[in-house]
């Protein structure tokens, strides 16, 4: 039997998910300032790809805890 949809904690979740996403941005941001002489233009251009589509997934994540907070 499947469980039921117990929303009540989607917004700590979902916070807990941008929390996350920030400390991965900001990590992968040292990384780059500290070995920016160290890696290649492609690695750097892989990580800065990866820092945009986290952005991204902030704003979804933003989003969806607005749609939550108004049910």
């Amino acid at each position: 039997m499947a469980k039921p949809d117990n929303r009540a904690d989607n917004e700590v979740h979902l916070q807990q998910h941008i929390e996350n996403t920030q400390a991965n941005i900001q990590e992968a941001e040292s990384y780059l300032d500290e070995h920016a002489s160290e890696i290649s233009a492609d690695e750097k251009n892989i990580i800065e790809a990866k820092n945009q589509r986290r952005r991204e997934s902030i704003q979804d994540f933003q989003a969806e805890k607005q749609d939550e907070a108004g049910q």
